[in-house]
């Protein structure tokens, strides 16, 4: 019998190594495999997104003289213009100017940043999809789609921090409580048990009351919570595996409590790691957009999927802010279930193909 993660009864060689094993039955989940392809290609289009979405041409020509604006700000009179201040190279005049004459200018694919407004549009804002914005604009003339690709990276960079932060803190702690235990294990657990206790949405509104938004303070507050799931994940299978042979010949040996905790329990109690980091990673980018449309979470003028989910509130008629953003999330959260339901399949012993 076949099913769409492929034959249910194929034989992997016998010299392959476990994470080698895994990885081929990662791979024959179709679903999970071209989710993790199509979420990586996006992350890399997002980090692009200076070449793919800006405001500035790439490479001008002007008058035997190449110039790079996206890499470089030019004065107006470098164009022809009349003013020293920065070319804005969304005005008529001096756009003629490096494209006529035997000038050219190479833009990109969608000449507009995220912070970009367009004084020389046609429509009142917020207005519709169009052939100028193919997305839209929000109700502050910004292009839509350029907001959506750099909310995006910031809302994946965002998560990744956060999970990688999150899996530190879980491990260490829950590392140390399963492999001690005793009273070690009991005091930590009423410090989990008196710390998951705290109202985390009034410590956001209370420091955001009293230090200025940024990234930093809110991933640092994030953090401090977002540990705690995966410490009882870590904790569990150090309590299993400190009572293995292969552990208690390690002491027989003298070996260090930290050596036998990183070199030998540790790489036997990842796959509970290893499976929650899609999931994780789709809790921190819905804490952040959750935050941000609450006016809790980056500072204002930064690129965001929960602003523009604020603006879709509030311009109800703008529909297309709305249902642009609702679709990177849905998209973006699949795909990493997708990603996280393949792992799981793929690290399970019960599932392995035998």
């Amino acid at each position: 019998m076949t099913t769409a993660t492929g034959p249910a009864s194929a034989v992997e060689p016998a010299h392959l190594s476990p994470g080698r094993r895994a990885w081929q039955r990662f791979r024959r989940n179709r679903l999970g495999f071209w989710s993790l392809v199509v979420f990586c290609t996006l992350v890399v289009l997002s980090l692009c997104a200076e070449v793919l979405s800006t405001d500035r041409p790439l490479v001008v020509r002007y008058e035997g003289q190449t110039y790079f604006p996206v890499w470089r700000d030019y004065p107006e009179t470098t164009f022809g213009g009349d003013f020293d201040t920065p070319a804005d190279y969304l005005d008529p005049f001096i756009r003629a100017r490096i494209t006529t004459g035997g000038n050219w200018a190479v833009y990109a694919p969608n000449p507009y940043g995220p912070r970009t407004l367009n004084y020389f549009a046609s429509q009142p804002n917020p207005a519709a999809p169009s052939r100028e914005n193919l997305f839209g604009t929000d109700d502050r003339g910004r292009d839509l789609l350029a907001q959506l690709v750099y909310g995006f990276r910031v809302s994946v960079l965002f998560a990744l921090a956060l999970t990688a932060i999150g899996v530190v803190l879980g491990i260490v702690t829950g590392a140390i409580q399963g492999y001690f235990g005793g009273r070690t294990d009991l005091a930590f657990q009423r410090f989990i048990e008196l710390w998951g206790s705290m109202p985390e949405l009034y410590l956001l509104i209370i420091f955001s009351a009293i230090f200025a938004p940024s990234v930093a303070l809110l991933l640092a507050l994030l953090s401090l919570f977002g540990w705690m799931g995966l410490s009882d994940y870590v904790r569990a299978e150090f309590l299993r595996n400190r009572q293995m042979d292969y552990v208690r010949a390690a002491r027989a040996l003298g070996v260090s409590d930290l050596a036998i905790m990183w070199r030998h329990i540790l790489p036997n109690s990842m796959v509970p790691v290893v499976t929650f980091l899609p999931f994780r990673m789709s809790a921190a980018i819905l804490a952040l957009t959750s935050l941000d449309f609450l006016g809790l979470g980056v500072p204002p003028g930064t690129p965001s999927l929960g602003e523009l989910l604020s603006q879709g509130k509030a311009n109800i008629d703008a529909w297309w802010i709305s249902i642009s953003t609702f679709g990177v999330l849905v998209v973006t959260l699949l795909l990493l279930t997708f990603m996280g339901d393949a792992l799981r399949d793929a690290l399970d012993p019960r599932k392995a193909d035998r």
